[in-house]
């Protein structure tokens, strides 16, 4: 189980937007928690813009600094390194920008952003996020529930999954132009309905209290807390509601090495490299990179472990 819990706070705790927005305060880490319990509820919605519900579970460590969390990506779409999406997605045009909602749904739609915007508003939410690479940042999200979308969709009798594909744009991404670790465009992803319908689940549309930037998965992302980076797909074009288990792009290139859940694991290795422990990017010295224990569920088991009672988390990687 956790070493941590991670309850539903007030508005009054979470972090003001000043502070995620200052990198020499995160850097210091000497305001965060001043800034998190002090005030009224009403001076910390003014500050942040969250709404009067916002929920958040946020991680008990300091955010990764701003530069870091914009400037050190996976986003193949772009490029393998990790400066490469911040580097060559200027090209990229996130606006205009829609969402299709279809499959198995009472309420099919296309979204304009805008309108999933004045929709579902945005909240804030300190999440701990890990890359199956075995490194780990503290993100400061911008968004809405997937479960507000999905529920006014309205999934019909029989709906188990929910399907994610990304934008395919090969004049605008030149990763997908190069044909990079044999992935196939466009990017697909799910999750099991139980899974997207958890309130941790996150559909993303900005950072740090500003617009998502293009190397982040602009302009709307998925984010999924207690599994691998990888599941999080980016620039979402079409979400479908379905009954059967959905094709996920790394999964369909190498399945011996990426399931279906990526469920954050130390048990269970990737087969070239363990998980038990993970590097803390923004954390250490130029002689000694920092590192940390990898906790099961990414630190989040105590809300999502019992979506998998009865499972073998080693089987159904």
């Amino acid at each position: 189980m956790a070493a941590y819990r991670y309850p539903q706070p007030r508005a009054s705790e979470i972090t003001p937007r000043s502070y995620f927005l200052s990198r020499r305060a995160v850097m210091a880490g000497v305001v965060g928690t001043t800034l998190a319990l002090a005030g009224s509820e009403q001076v910390a919605q003014a500050a942040t813009g969250t709404a009067q519900n916002a929920s958040g579970w946020p991680a008990p460590e300091k955010p990764t600094p701003q530069n870091d969390v914009t400037h050190y990506n996976n986003f193949y779409e772009f490029g393998t390194d990790k400066g490469d999406p911040a580097e060559l997605s200027g090209a990229f045009k996130p606006l205009p920008w829609s969402v299709q909602i279809d499959g198995l749904v009472d309420n099919p739609r296309t979204w304009a952003l805008e309108d999933l915007l004045k929709q579902f508003g945005q909240e804030e939410r300190l999440y701990r996020m890990r890359c199956v690479e075995a490194w780990s940042m503290v993100i400061p999200w911008n968004g809405f529930s997937l479960a507000a979308l999905l529920k006014a969709a309205a999934p019909k009798m029989g709906a188990r999954y929910v399907a994610f594909t990304s934008v395919l744009r090969p004049s605008e991404m030149p990763g997908q132009r190069r044909g990079l670790f044999a992935l196939k465009w466009p990017y697909v992803e799910g999750l099991r309905l139980d899974e997207a319908m958890h309130p941790l689940t996150l559909l993303a549309t900005g950072v740090y209290g500003e617009t998502l930037p293009t190397q982040n998965g602009a302009p709307i992302r998925l984010v999924v807390p207690w599994k691998y980076g990888f599941k999080g797909i980016k620039s979402i074009t079409r979400i479908t509601v379905t009954d059967r288990q959905p094709p996920t792009s790394w999964n369909l290139m190498a399945p011996e090495e990426y399931g279906f859940y990526a469920n954050v694991n130390p048990a269970v290795d990737h087969p070239r490299w363990s998980q038990a422990s993970e590097q803390i990017i923004g954390e250490g010295s130029l002689f000694r990179t920092a590192r940390k224990p990898t906790q099961l569920f990414n630190g989040y088991a105590e809300q999502v472990a019992d979506l998998y009672q009865g499972m073998d988390l080693r089987k159904d990687f």
